[in-house]
């Protein structure tokens, strides 16, 4: 096959590995809070896990709103599409949810011949923002006094959600 040729059935092996993708169930997770597991699985969540990460992961917690407030994030699956539910000060009630994306959007190759899929969640501090701003550019960041949460498609690229104001803010992750 020549170099940016695709092979002919790539359709259906993407469609196979979006079936294979693994999503865990909330109660997976022994350190989130029981009435956020709860709500998450009223929701019909499920949680997918990147292919190439070993632990399960995608459900984290960190200072989102404010320093010294702790959150909870979680990437949630129902039928195909993923977005972030972020559970302020431990509550299940009114969670926000931000970055929705079909799940098969986030699928690559993750070796010869397999399919995997490859988003994940983590908390990140002042630094890695700043840091990724002054490599990269991109939005401004508001003054930083507590955590992040980056969305990465990994081994690509991401990107920072950081509440600021009442809002979310898209900043510059990795590249």
């Amino acid at each position: 096959m020549a170099a940016g040729q695709v092979p002919a059935d790539w359709d259906r092996q993407f469609a196979e590995a979006e079936k294979r993708i693994v999503r865990l169930a909330p109660n997976a997770f022994p350190a989130l809070p029981s009435p956020i597991a709860r709500e998450l699985r009223a929701r019909g969540c499920a949680i997918p896990q990147a292919s190439d990460l070993k632990q399960p992961h995608n459900v984290i917690s960190g200072e989102f709103a404010k320093p010294g407030q702790k959150d909870w994030a979680v990437l949630c699956s129902v039928q195909g599409t993923s977005s972030i539910l972020v559970f302020w000060n431990a509550s299940p009630q009114a969670p926000a949810s931000i970055a929705p994306a079909a799940d098969r959007g986030f699928l690559q190759t993750t070796g010869p011949a397999t399919i995997g899929f490859s988003r994940a969640i983590t908390a990140v501090d002042r630094q890695f923002i700043l840091r990724h701003y002054q490599a990269y550019g991109g939005p401004k960041p508001p003054p930083i006094d507590h955590q992040g949460i980056d969305d990465a498609f990994v081994g690509k690229a991401s990107v920072t959600w950081y509440f600021h104001a009442g809002q979310w803010r898209r900043l510059t992750g990795a590249d």
